[in-house]
């Protein structure tokens, strides 16, 4: 279906057209006749199916109808994290090139220019606000925003939102709107949590369900059966043995990121960590680096794998196992967005982590391809994540080489015992 087919305004088809924006994506097409009719909309899409679009167009429509008030905010759009918040900015931007709508992106990491900016922004009534649930509640407290004249209140990623513990926020947020305010949620899941809160939020809300995607067929997905301590030695010896460019390689830790960050750095590849303890700031200039190609390697935690796009990834490797499969999607389908769609996805699978792997075959429903670890990096465990899973529930959550005190039972065991005078080993 085309956008010019839709009841758009001319002021919207002529951004569209300069845009080169025609054909609308299958979650556009569901969601914005709802949208345009005032209907409360659930809808349930992954990241990098044009969602932002299927918000934004409908919403800058009625806006450029003359309708709603000068002098307020009209419309909040939540994100999870700044650099969401800054790309829905970016696009508001382009969207409404030729509308008399203003808007402003509220988050935090800034300095007391940039929250003053964004207090004054808010003040002079920007129609739309696009902020973090965090960095919003702050100006509420400060008493430097209004949300009582709100007509659209946008959750984009609510799933990670309350992943991140942003409900009670979101609640705070939404007790300040009117009660005719339209609300409209997109989420990449569909967990029980997000059921109650559009229970709680939302009124009859439509409902679209775009099928659970799956990666791409042209990402070539692949993994190595390792041992925690062979992981690093895997990297750095691909990395050897091949130029690497438009990588991003993603971790579960904050002090991962860094230590792998610091390797990589140390062979004089052109490397760069992105974490959440980074200033604002420099997270934007090692984001702008990377699109640039000024960085090769990107070493992050799952703050990029939502949201940003970066296209031209040629590999995504997974340092660690992601918790769930959706974040595997999330992350792995951040390759084959360049030109020709081709991308490869390189899982790094401990012992340990066997059985979260096999739930993520399982999820996907195939088998993906082990290459085997090179014999000169020692020997490896067998792909036996049955066996490994059996041994957890055998062992009270040990596999059975792991010493007692690795579990948290187990250090807490021997904290208290009387007789064992073991002091607590200091972290580093």
């Amino acid at each position: 279906m085309r956008f010019d087919e839709l009841k758009f305004e001319d002021s919207v088809l002529d951004g569209l057209y300069a845009m080169n924006f025609q054909e609308m994506t299958p979650v556009q097409e569901m969601s914005i006749p709802p949208i345009l009719e005032g209907k409360d909309v659930i809808s349930c899409a992954q990241t990098g199916t044009g969602k932002t679009a299927a918000y934004v167009l409908p919403v800058i429509n009625e806006l450029s109808k003359g309708i709603y008030p000068e002098d307020a905010i009209n419309v909040v759009i939540m994100a999870p994290t700044r650099e969401l918040a800054q790309q829905i900015d970016q696009q508001v931007e382009g969207f409404s090139y030729y509308l008399p709508v203003s808007a402003v992106a509220v988050y935090g990491g800034t300095d007391g220019i940039a929250y003053a900016q964004q207090e004054r922004g808010m003040q002079m009534g920007a129609d739309i606000v696009i902020a973090t649930p965090g960095r919003l509640i702050a100006h509420m407290n400060m008493g430097s925003v209004d949300l009582s004249r709100v007509s659209f209140f946008i959750l984009d990623e609510a799933d990670r939102m309350l992943d991140m513990g942003f409900y009670d926020d979101i609640l705070q947020i939404y007790k300040k709107l009117p009660k005719n305010c339209q609300i409209i949620m997109f989420s990449a899941t569909m967990p029980p949590k997000i059921r109650t809160l559009a229970e709680n939020i939302m009124k009859n809300p439509h409902e679209i369900e775009i099928a659970i995607s799956k990666p791409p067929e042209s990402i070539m997905q692949t993994a190595y059966i390792c041992y925690e301590a062979q992981k690093m030695r895997i990297l750095e010896k691909h990395f050897r043995e091949s130029q690497p460019k438009r990588v991003i390689v993603f971790s579960s830790s904050k002090q991962k990121v860094k230590d792998l960050a610091a390797a990589l750095k140390r062979m004089n590849i052109n490397v760069a960590a992105m974490h959440s303890d980074l200033e604002q700031v420099n997270r934007e200039q090692v984001m702008k680096d990377f699109r640039n190609g000024h960085i090769d390697i990107l070493v992050a935690t799952d703050v990029v794998s939502r949201g940003i796009d970066i296209n031209d990834i040629s590999i995504i490797i997974n340092y660690d196992i992601p918790k769930d499969p959706d974040d595997y999607v999330h992350r792995i389908g951040r390759t084959a967005r360049g030109t020709d769609g081709h991308g490869l996805a390189i899982t790094l699978v401990s012992e340990r982590e066997q059985a979260a792997f096999k739930t993520i075959e399982t999820f996907l429903g195939k088998e993906i391809y082990k290459i085997p670890v090179d014999p000169s990096l020692g020997e490896t465990p067998a792909y036996n994540p049955e066996n490994y899973r059996q041994n957890r529930m055998r062992h009270g959550g040990r596999t059975k080489n792991q010493p007692f005190n690795q579990t948290k039972k187990g250090k807490n065991n021997r904290m208290r015992h009387p007789h064992n005078k073991q002091t607590k080993t200091p972290r580093n």
